[in-house]
């Protein structure tokens, strides 16, 4: 998924050269995500959650075919484009709140903390290779292949999916997806401060943080550094994010969980402050890998705490609301990062995020104690 998100977002600056494209592809991927994302997550506590996956991930392999037959006959538009981010990010908003809700009930409770070490360690090693592997193969054989590539990854998911066997929810009413159950998730989100307060505190901080958008610009225009550096810029945030995820496996379970998350999103900010300013290709490598360090720190401690404070029977209405966040702040964030470079310029839009995404953090930890004292019993 990482590769594919590279390669459409290469794809759309080849095709228009412009900042202000890329900040839409982020807001289209967000409006078809909100549109479904919580019907997902109600489907997710009424139906077998392995069946959701799969005939998701299906929809999505299909849609980068048919993206992959035209760009091998030159028909590749922008609207053609802009149908596969929004095919895509309807498959999504049912596979993320399944996959998310999967994952509890695959391991004892006591040992679910570790388990999403894990689980983020082997996502950052995927997310690491995908950019990379994109820009290699633009590089060597033309955007097509990343697109082909795609499908062919999925269907590897697909066997490994198919060798789980049924998981319906447990505990679940199956009373069907209706309002009401939609409503319910999100008052249970609304009543618990610390779940509110860690997706609040992502949404914000990455609305106002996030580069992620912006990296074509910067590896054509800032730092000239062609497609290979481009992907090796897009991957050094995964690749951050790696190295911290084994070395969170190897130390004691972090139980002061809301302050690492706070201290993880202070970071996060500066680290994205210094790339803004980099005008040196390895700086710019470094900050951004800071970056991937300071956000899985947040991602386990976040996914950890949100988790265990959800029953099972609300647990994919709750995982949607979260992705509903995380959606707002990946494609809102890259609409504010287009939108803002398009009117000032690439370096101006990047600095400005950091500082706002350091005032938000001070706000919410002045508004929300509880994540403040937060603790994993």
């Amino acid at each position: 998924m990482m590769m594919l998100r590279a390669g459409v977002g290469w794809h759309v600056f080849a095709i228009t050269g412009s900042a202000f494209h890329l900040g839409l592809v982020g807001l289209v991927q967000f409006v078809a995500g909100f549109a479904l994302v919580l019907v997902g997550g109600a489907v997710a506590d009424t139906r077998d959650r392995r069946a959701i996956m799969m005939t998701a991930q299906s929809v999505a392999m299909t849609a980068a075919a048919v993206l992959l037959v035209a760009t091998a006959r030159g028909a590749v538009t922008l609207p053609l484009l802009y149908a596969l981010v929004v095919v895509v990010a309807a498959a999504a908003a049912f596979d993320n709140p399944a996959r998310a809700a999967l994952l509890p009930t695959l391991v004892p409770r006591e040992v679910f903390p570790r388990a999403v070490t894990i689980a983020a360690t082997t996502q950052a090693l995927s997310f690491a290779t995908g950019p990379a592997l994109g820009g290699v193969l633009i590089a060597a054989l033309g955007i097509g292949s990343v697109y082909g590539a795609y499908a062919i990854l999925v269907c590897g998911s697909l066997v490994g999916l198919a060798f789980l066997g049924p998981r319906p929810p447990t505990g679940s009413t199956r009373r069907g997806v209706s309002l009401d159950a939609i409503r319910e998730g999100l008052r249970f989100v609304r009543r618990q401060p610390v779940v509110l307060g860690c997706m609040t505190l992502d949404m914000l901080a990455v609305i106002f943080g996030g580069a992620t958008a912006l990296l074509p610009v910067y590896a054509e225009t800032i730092l000239h550094v062609g497609p290979r550096g481009y992907g090796l810029l897009a991957s050094s945030l995964e690749l951050g994010a790696l190295a911290t995820s084994l070395a969170l496996i190897a130390l004691p379970t972090v139980r002061r969980a809301g302050p690492a998350l706070l201290g993880a999103v202070a970071v996060y900010g500066c680290a994205t402050i210094v790339f803004g300013l980099s005008r040196w290709y390895p700086l710019s490598i470094a900050a951004y890998m800071l970056v991937g360090i300071a956000d899985q720190v947040s991602v386990v401690m976040r996914s950890t705490a949100i988790q265990l404070s959800t029953p099972d029977e609300v647990r994919g209405r709750v995982s949607a609301v979260n992705f509903l966040f995380i959606g707002a702040s990946n494609q809102l964030g890259a609409a504010e990062s287009g939108f803002v470079a398009a009117l000032t310029s690439a370096p101006f839009a990047v600095v400005s995020g950091g500082l706002a995404c350091l005032v938000v953090l001070a706000v919410i930890a002045v508004r929300v104690p509880e994540l403040r004292r937060y603790r994993i019993a």
